[in-house]
């Protein structure tokens, strides 16, 4: 049984990473004086790889909610798209009308200006200057001041629309950005980690990784935690890409193989690891069951426990999908645990 712990408090991080990510910049200045100062050692090379690790994974995260947004933002400009198709309906056929209106006053030989205005079919326009209209025939008025209200209400949707089409952009602006922040990192941790030999690189900590070649997946299989470690384990070998849900062909990010192993499950959980760390029951990490979720860096980083010792996670760019040791709260990194 799980012992639940207090929830963690939300932190303020989009500051924190900004400041990282600019001190993270730094840290390739040992790599530009080749032949002039001694050769890093293990220790102070993995301090520096943390580091980056810990940014890279906070912008990844950064990268998974501003991905959330598009994707709502998107849904909402189609239903505002709906929207202003009916009303642009509405709004023709009221103004068709209002033009036969217009029609007959002048061949009443009430000349006005109001038939080029009906022409012209601009909503905005014709607010602008509905007061020609009023110079049509006074027993018209609800039928014009019906015709105004579909105007006004046209000219709102498609004032939302144009916001919501701007808001897209920004949003997909930022995705790119934080994209090349993430590769830069990744960059600067392949130049960090190139200048030690194999065997030192093999030291360096965050746990054992015992594969990434696809494991046949041979446990029970009767609670929703079973079927979600056995989700884990047939993506293993799967390939890390940013903002990834699955399925294996399109890759995995830390928080998107959390949350589709328990989507399988039948349990809807947090999209991003923030979100996990900040809305699910905390537990004991001596009390981690198959099926918990396990909670890194600051909370930029997610992985499935799946028992005997071991979990699984998707790493980070260039890596597949793998299974590490697990050793408790001696684990590199580790903030705590979470059940969904």
């Amino acid at each position: 049984m799980h012992t639940p712990l207090m929830r963690a408090v939300p932190r303020q991080r989009i500051a924190v990473v900004a400041a990282a990510v600019l001190g993270a910049g730094l840290l390739l200045a040992v790599t530009s004086s080749a032949g002039a100062a001694p050769a890093p050692t293990i220790t102070q090379v993995e301090k520096k790889i943390r580091q980056l690790q810990t940014t890279s994974d906070q912008l990844g995260q950064q990268y998974d909610q501003v991905q959330q947004q598009l994707s709502s933002t998107r849904q909402q400009l189609t239903v505002v798209q709906r929207q202003l198709s009916v009303e642009d309906g509405q709004f023709s056929l009221m103004r068709t009308q209002v033009a036969s209106i217009a029609v007959a006053d002048y061949e009443d030989g009430n000349l006005n200006s109001s038939l080029a205005l009906l022409t012209a079919g601009n909503p905005q326009r014709i607010l602008n200057q509905s007061s020609i209209l009023a110079q049509l025939s006074a027993s018209n008025t609800a039928e014009i001041g019906q015709f105004l209200a579909a105007a006004r209400r046209l000219e709102s949707t498609q004032e939302v629309e144009s916001r919501t089409m701007v808001g897209i952009e920004e949003l997909k602006a930022s995705l790119t950005k934080r994209k090349t922040d993430l590769n830069k990192m990744l960059s600067q941790q392949n130049a960090l980690l190139a200048q030690l030999s194999p065997a030192e690189q093999s030291q360096l900590g965050g746990g054992t990784e015992t594969g990434t070649s696809p494991v046949k997946y041979t446990g029970p299989t009767s609670t929703q935690a079973d079927k979600a470690v056995q989700y884990a384990y047939d993506q293993i070998g799967c390939p890390y890409v940013y903002g990834g849900t699955g399925p294996c062909a399109d890759g995995f990010d830390c928080s998107g193989l959390t949350m589709m192993s328990w989507a399988a499950a039948g349990v809807s959980i947090p999209r991003t690891s923030y979100e996990q760390w900040d809305d699910l029951p905390h537990v004991s990490l001596d009390d981690v069951q198959p099926g918990d979720i396990l909670v890194f860096y600051d909370a930029g980083h997610v992985a499935l426990y799946v028992g005997h010792n071991e979990f699984i996670q998707a790493p980070q760019p260039g890596q597949d999908v793998q299974i590490v040791t697990y050793q408790g709260a001696d684990t590199p990194g580790i903030d705590g645990a979470v059940v969904p």
